[in-house]
């Protein structure tokens, strides 16, 4: 499949799904915590999507490239820390923080063997 937008990215869709499913689920965190912890975890997670979309932007300039989808591992990084802190605080059942984190896991894997392949094969 070639690549017209960044809609066609596989990182694209999976973080773009996630931000939304994150996004669901901080909307039930208590009042005090929907605007703390929810917002960091809302705009973190919301971050790896747009970031993704920026350096794709930029796709004509390899490190800039890269250095976006670096950006966006990182906050897939930190949103894997605020949902350790939602579930650990007890917000959240084991079976949600389980679901969100394997799904985080997997999206940080891709863009990290994304990366890879940008640094390698990007013309």
């Amino acid at each position: 499949m070639k690549v017209k937008s960044y809609r066609d990215l596989e990182i694209y869709q999976l973080s773009y799904e996630l931000a939304i499913k994150i996004h669901k689920m901080s909307l039930n965190l208590p009042k005090y915590e929907l605007y703390e912890e929810g917002g960091q975890i809302r705009r973190s997670s919301k971050g790896v999507s747009c970031t993704i979309v920026e350096g794709y932007g930029r796709r004509k300039y390899k490190n800039d490239f890269v250095k976006f989808l670096i950006y966006a591992q990182a906050s897939c990084d930190e949103t894997e820390v605020h949902l350790e802190f939602i579930h650990d605080s007890g917000y959240i059942t084991d079976d949600i923080y389980m679901e969100l984190k394997e799904e985080n896991d997997k999206l940080g894997r891709k863009i990290n063997k994304f990366i890879q392949y940008v640094e390698t094969n990007w013309k």
